[in-house]
């Protein structure tokens, strides 16, 4: 499907979408809460584009069906959330080598039916960190928190841009192994506890990739429920926390209180969008605005 270019259109209120509207949307469960459509369609507005961003909700045993009907409707293309990345990962036809390393997806480009996954969460971040603290993670020493599926792809992206060393602490140290692996040669695990604060205090940027945080999710246990208590960090550090809700979460908020220079994951959702439309596009895309929608989104 082509989106005609349509310059000085807007949305909302304008003649479109039509029959010639090309659609693209998020996939996930639940994915009523997305920002991804509304960072799309305020891309698509500002370029012209006659396209449109949509939220489908799909079941977990559902994906393969949605890719089906993502062909046989000619869907543009679709942006993957949890939980369903490792598996639009072993169905698409073609992986990035990005998206195969991780063997997870978070954007399916469809050309003519042939289904291509990729991963842009790793380089939105790197964009984040740039645009928020001008930091580049090259001969940098870095230490992520968790080794879910948003640890991997920040590790992954961290060894790429050439960091020094990159830590992983996680509860698991098994796990945290094998996120460390990622990073080659400059990866390790550090244990939770003394080992892990003591690595943080030598950090240049510590990443927090846990849900921890989040609004609901336990941090106002004992101890806060921290895998790195926030008490670890110090001025002079970039401190990163992947969750954008509550802005600022606890742990960005007592890492300020610390004097470190904090980034919220926000950045990383707008920038992982923005290289997705461009994917899907083949055009730069107004990251700015993009920027501007997410905030007020965030902020209400």
């Amino acid at each position: 499907m082509a989106g005609a270019a349509r310059p000085g259109a807007e949305r909302p209120g304008g003649e479109w979408p039509g029959a010639r509207t090309t659609v693209v949307g998020v996939i996930g469960h639940p994915v009523r809460h997305s920002l991804s459509p509304l960072l799309h369609n305020t891309a698509f507005a500002a370029l012209g584009l006659d396209w449109v961003s949509l939220a489908f909700e799909v079941a977990p045993g559902e994906v393969a069906a949605a890719l089906g009907g993502m062909r046989a409707l000619g869907v543009a293309g679709l942006s993957v959330t949890m939980p369903h990345k490792a598996e639009v990962a072993a169905l698409v036809g073609e992986c990035s080598e990005v998206a195969a390393t991780l063997g997870a997806v978070n954007c399916v480009t469809n050309r003519d039916g042939a289904l291509r996954g990729d991963n842009t969460d790793g380089a939105g971040f790197l964009a984040s960190l740039e645009r928020a603290v001008g930091l580049s993670p090259e001969g940098r020493r870095c230490l992520v928190v968790g080794a879910g599926g948003a640890a991997r792809a920040v590790v992954l992206a961290l060894a790429g841009a050439h960091a020094a060393a990159v830590a992983v602490v996680n509860r698991t140290s098994a796990r945290a192994a094998g996120v460390a692996a990622l990073a080659g040669d400059a990866g390790r695990v550090v244990e939770v506890g003394p080992e892990a604060e003591h690595e943080a205090g030598l950090a240049d940027l510590v990443v927090n990739a846990t849900p921890v945080g989040m609004s609901g999710s336990g941090a106002d246990r004992p101890g806060g429920g921290w895998v790195l208590p926030p008490s670890s960090l110090h001025r002079g550090q970039v401190v990163v926390d992947l969750i954008y809700s509550p802005r600022p979460t606890p742990w960005l908020a007592a890492a300020a209180d610390a004097g470190a220079a904090t980034v919220d994951g926000l950045g990383m959702l707008v920038h992982q969008a923005a290289a997705q439309l461009e994917l899907w596009t083949g055009s730069p895309v107004p990251v700015d605005l993009m920027w501007r929608a997410a905030t007020a989104a965030a902020d209400t």
